[in-house]
């Protein structure tokens, strides 16, 4: 694993328990997903089928009851006078020039074109909701959040290492809404956006994309896309679109990191490598890959941490700061431990990496 110096990142409310262990569900249980949404026409015709079913309904049975109508007209009930009384009758009450005056006509229209009525009217409403009134409400709360998103995390890619980033996010404790993923399928959006963040469906090598999900005020991205040639790609069009963001990407092949480093990435994490090699740092005692794996993760006893020195512990040996065991400096490009003259004073600016009791 590779990690370059970073600015430290403020640390957000821890949210409900609930909501974590939700995302580690989400994230572990299989799903069932059927392609082929039903697109808008489709839909539409459905619903227009289904008018004309029950519309045909009523027709039916007022043309065996027609016996039952009165036409105050000319008195005599035609099959277009049928027509243009179901007609009336499902859309309006009804003009008053055909009427129904047997008693089983006049239940027929009680009991089954008042319920026709309801279901059509119903459908229209939906209909003009769907195609008129949702797409402009989504339209306007999307332009909404998009223009709050400032300071959020981006992940291109939910994959396995994208879906367990965030998940991983959400423990600790990271507000769902300034988390933004993005990624092409849209079935991996849908199980995201159960954990309460925003999507974007799209390319994320696409400078239109990382707009739509403000890259250039995001504080970090995540590349997880599963191909390191997509990685890379993404990585030189976050850079064009935010120079300054901090970029984390998950390379699988080693000679591919320098040409992830190249584009711009700030942390390289190859985990095919970073398993290897603590898989043989296992042969030295038993229990190293116990606390790495406590180290790195939100459920275990202690974590990583990632500070800068306060105006109080500058001058002061890293030996001397409570509350937690400093492990790491880095000031500017130097990379300094503990056995480092140099770390012997703090300076100011200088960045810390300690390790901390994980909080209960």
């Amino acid at each position: 694993m590779s990690v370059s110096p970073k600015r430290p990142i403020a640390r957000r409310a821890l949210t409900p328990g609930r909501l974590a262990a939700r995302a580690a569900i989400v994230a572990a249980r299989p799903r069932f997903y059927r392609a082929g949404r039903l697109g808008p026409f489709v839909t539409l015709a459905i619903r227009a089928v289904a008018v004309l079913v029950l519309v045909g309904i009523a027709l039916g049975g007022h043309w065996l009851e027609r016996d039952g109508l009165r036409d105050n007209t000319d008195g005599a009930i035609s099959f277009l006078d049928v027509v243009y009384f179901t007609v009336i009758t499902v859309t309006t009450v009804g003009y008053g020039d055909i009427v129904p005056v047997s008693d089983a006509a006049r239940m027929f229209d009680t009991f089954v074109v008042t319920p026709i009525r309801i279901f059509v009217f119903l459908i229209f409403l939906g209909s003009a909701y769907s195609f008129m009134l949702r797409q402009g409400w989504e339209r306007w709360r999307m332009d909404l959040i998009r223009r709050e998103l400032k300071g959020h995390v981006i992940v291109c890619g939910y994959g396995r290492s994208g879906t367990a980033a965030v998940a991983e996010l959400l423990e600790r404790g990271h507000d769902p809404r300034s988390i933004v993923v993005v990624d092409e399928r849209g079935e991996r959006l849908r199980l995201a956006e159960e954990l309460g963040v925003a999507t974007v469906e799209g390319d994320a090598t696409h400078n239109r994309v990382l707009s739509i999900a403000k890259v250039e005020a995001a504080s970090q991205v995540i590349v997880s896309p599963g191909r390191d040639d997509t990685a890379v790609l993404i990585i030189l069009t976050i850079r064009r679109l935010s120079p300054h963001a901090v970029i984390a990407v998950a390379i699988a092949a080693i000679e591919n990191e320098l040409l992830a480093r190249d584009a711009g990435a700030t942390i390289i994490v190859n985990p095919v490598s970073f398993g290897g090699q603590l898989l043989a740092q296992c042969t030295a005692g038993p229990h190293i890959a116990d606390y790495v794996a406590d180290l790195v993760t939100r459920g275990g006893r202690v974590e990583l941490r990632e500070r800068t020195v306060t105006a109080a512990e500058v001058g002061r040996s890293p030996r001397e700061i409570a509350g937690g065991q400093v492990l790491r400096v880095y000031r500017g490009d130097q990379v300094l431990g503990l056995w480092d003259a140099a770390a012997g004073r703090l300076e100011a600016g200088d960045s810390l990496i300690e390790v901390v009791p994980a909080p209960t």
